[in-house]
């Protein structure tokens, strides 16, 4: 054992971390060299990364009452099923089988492990170090075979404390004959119930297996009874858990009359742990890096497709932790069944490790939402340098600030906050659910990496309707982008989906090509549910209507706990004027779904209405970032830019909409605007000046009078120039347009001639007598000298 380097700890480094007050090692702590060379699959090793001493570093919570389920509570988060679309979002959860070699869902290459020949890694000398041998009673856990007064402690004998009988020496020997069929090749690993042996299957052609031990008992119908009560695993058939194949007895060498042994006996896979993998990063690194986000979270998905699988089946993991996974080629699978339970077991001992257990389980016992709690900490500590257990109990995850660079994506912090939440009702209600999020995360990981798009069909949202904030402001209001109206805002933000299995959601699918108005008084009569109920609260809420409140109260009792109604509160709250409050509500609303791009951008609009320019440009960066669709975002992010004085960072990202887009136009008339308005002239040069020319020439579709203003406003922007001074010498016909300027030579009077010939069209096409006259003074103003 190593010491812990920090001052007055008396800590001692486990896995590159103090089990005392969590601080890395430094330089990181190797394996100690007595420690065996165990194989990571088939139970834990002795110890598991970051948990407390216990026989297999699991703590098991002896409570016979404890139900299977945690105990129902109001709901405060989603069901997963309202306001989900059907299974063809952007990557829905398959729980009937893992595809095999889809590790990354296709959006990530997640580096293959190489399948390991298992005679290579059966351990030649097995023993259990010292500061591993811990009683197997559930109640006590203490150490037990330790050394006193220089003499080594004994691998055999019984606990000082309760006097339970211990052993840490293998059972069986190589080539022992197991149930008949299963030939001993040595052991791999020392789990909570002994040693986990290799063997060779003689019916099946030498087919390797591998066997852990059940029960130690000489009560034969004891051991029957375990046996039963196990039988279940056998009918777990899932790509991405291991395959227990038997449950067999034998006799062991030695043993008393009439004491017999229980095995499980399953597949051996034949890679390496995510534990594994872990530590040799955090080594490599000196302990400031752990696995990529890329490469975790594709590992996160697949856990969720297999929990998922359980959870279907009335199965509970409930010891899920980087120890227990194991990835051999681009396949993960779990492994250590042996904490698996039904959730209607209400007598079985639990078991967990400390630091990756939910919080409830000594009291209310395991539960779909204690399994999901489980991911969010593993995932924690496969993605940064992270102790789970500080001081003997379970650490907090750190801020967002805290975390390393690589990792600190607001979407991902919020998503480990609400899979960990102490409250179980708080967390993520399926794993169906929690990796739809997770999958939205890992696109905008990518996207923010690679620095291109991954757009997908959200499950909880329709697309965005018709972009807020595109239109260009008139010349003379000091600004390039019109602000963004809260009307508006709310009128483009998608709509959360109906649930399919409302009998009012078909007749809502009919209504989409109808005005507000039409909508209301057609909702109004129709069939009352809560689908069209909520419909109503929402359109009555995108136009600010009084009855809204009453709406959102009836919504709130007919869909208890359905975050769309929360979602509604926040629209109506932006169109109301009431900005701060939309933004607190929005906030939760990323909350509970922190992989939607939806949500990320009802809080910008919130966020950008309250004033806050910087927070906004961050929420609206990342949703362009990951989806070019939302062609809102794109112009609020420009708006916010050019609120904190970024003005090329606002034309870049106008540079961005794409040309299929309905709103490239628009964009490519803001980034002229953007070229030429607020501009200090001798800032300008005339290749910029005739690149914009080329630019505005070149948008097709334009409205002529929307043409004929821009191109007088980038015309008096190049005589500024001119009158400047910048202009004069060979810098005036360096241009890359031949010295010329939307078809117009660049010189003043050629400019001053095109200028006035504008004003002039405009005038006469000017809407009022006022307009009239100014645009025709403008043209006075502008034509050239002459004599006459």
């Amino acid at each position: 054992m190593t010491a812990c380097a920090q001052p007055n700890c008396t800590g001692t480094i486990e896995d590159g971390y103090c089990d005392l007050c969590g601080h890395a090692a430094s330089p990181p702590a190797a394996p100690p060299a007595s420690v065996p060379a165990s194989h990571p699959s088939y139970g834990s090793a002795p110890s598991s990364y970051g948990s407390a001493p216990s026989p297999y570093g699991s703590v098991p919570f002896s409570s016979p009452s404890a139900p299977g389920v945690s105990p129902s509570s109001p709901v405060t988060v989603p069901s997963g099923s309202r306001g989900s679309a059907p299974a063809s979002g952007r990557g829905t959860l398959g729980t009937g089988g893992s595809r095999p070699g889809q590790l990354g869902s296709g959006l990530a290459e997640v580096p293959p492990v190489v399948y390991r020949d298992p005679m290579a890694v059966v351990l030649q000398d097995p023993q259990v170090p010292e500061e591993k041998r811990f009683c197997a009673k559930p109640d006590c856990g203490r150490p037990v075979g330790r050394s006193r007064n220089g003499r080594p402690g004994r691998a055999e004998g019984f606990c000082p404390h309760d006097g339970t009988r211990f052993s840490f020496t293998p059972k069986l020997r190589e080539g022992d004959l197991v149930a008949g069929q299963y030939e001993v090749k040595g052991c791999l690993a020392h789990g909570g119930l002994g040693w986990i042996y290799l063997a060779a299957d003689r019916n099946l052609d030498g087919r390797w297996v591998v066997l852990k031990g059940l029960l130690n008992t000489a009560d034969a119908e004891a051991l029957a009874v375990a046996e039963a009560e196990r039988r279940f695993l056998t009918g777990v058939d899932h790509s991405n858990i291991v395959k227990i194949f038997n449950f067999v007895r034998h006799r062991e060498p030695g043993a008393e009359a009439g004491r017999m042994a229980g095995y499980l006996v399953m597949e051996y896979v034949g890679g390496e742990s995510l534990h594994d993998q872990l530590r040799r990063r955090l080594r490599e690194s000196g302990n400031t890096e752990a696995l990529p986000l890329r490469q975790a979270i594709p590992y996160a998905l697949e856990i969720l497709r297999a929990l998922g699988y359980l959870h279907e089946r009335g199965m509970l993991y409930c010891d899920l932790k980087p120890a227990n996974v194991i990835q051999v080629g681009r396949e993960l699978k779990l492994i250590d069944l042996g904490a698996v339970r039904m959730a209607s077991d209400q007598d079985s001992p639990i078991y967990g490790t400390v630091g990756y257990q939910a919080p409830e389980i000594a009291s209310s016992g395991p539960s779909v939402a204690s399994d999901l709690y489980t991911v969010g900490r593993t995932l924690a500590v496969l993605s940064f340098p992270f102790s789970p257990v500080r001081g003997g109990a379970e650490a907090p995850l750190p801020g967002l600030g805290e975390l390393p660079p690589a990792v600190r994506y607001e979407s991902f912090h919020r998503f480990l906050l609400r899979a960990t939440d102490p409250s179980p009702a708080a967390r993520f209600a399926s794993a169906e659910e929690m990796a739809d999020q997770l999958l939205g995360i890992l696109r905008e990981v990518r996207a923010a990496e690679d620095g291109m798009p991954y757009p997908a069909p959200s499950a909880l949202f329709g697309p965005e309707r018709i972009p807020a904030g595109t239109a260009v402001a008139a010349r003379g209001e000091g600004r390039i982008l019109e602000p963004l109206r809260r009307a508006a805002s709310a009128a483009a933000l998608p709509v959360p989906l109906a649930d399919p299995a409302d009998p009012g959601t078909a007749f809502l699918s009919g209504l989409t090509a109808r005005t507000p108005g039409e909508l209301i008084t057609m909702l109004g009569s129709a069939p009352h549910t809560p689908e069209t109920l909520l419909a109503l609260a929402r359109l009555s809420a995108e136009q600010g209507g009084g009855e809204t409140g009453g709406l959102l109260a009836r919504a709130a009792r007919e869909l208890p706990g359905d975050w769309r109604v929360l979602w509604t509160r926040g629209v109506y709250a932006l169109v109301a004027g009431d900005p701060v409050e939309a933004v607190r509500i929005f906030d939760r609303c990323y909350d509970l779904v922190p992989g939607e791009c939806a949500a990320r951008l009802a809080l910008a609009f919130a966020l950008e209405c309250a004033g806050d320019a910087g927070p906004a440009a961050a929420r609206y960066g990342s949703v362009w970032r990951t989806d070019r669709s939302y062609v809102s975002a794109a112009f609020g992010l420009a708006r916010t830019l050019m609120a904190v004085g970024d003005t090329d960072g606002a034309m870049r990202v106008l540079d961005e909409v794409p040309h299929s887009s309905s709103h490239f136009v628009a964009a490519q008339l803001a980034v002229v605007a953007g070229s030429v308005r607020g501009r200090d002239p001798a800032a300008l040069d005339a290749a910029a000046l005739a690149g914009t020319g080329e630019r505005l020439a070149d948008l097709d579709g334009l409205d002529p009078r929307q043409r004929r203003e821009m191109a007088a406003e980038v015309l008096e922007s190049a005589l500024d120039w001119l009158g400047s001074g910048a202009g004069s010498g060979t810098r005036a016909a360096s241009g890359p347009s031949a010295g010329a300027l939307l078809g117009t030579p660049f010189t003043e009077r050629a400019l001053r001639r095109e200028l006035e010939r504008l004003y002039r069209e405009l005038a006469r096409a000017a809407a009022t007598t006022a307009e009239r006259y100014a645009l025709v003074d403008r043209a006075n103003a502008s034509r050239p000298r002459t004599m006459l």
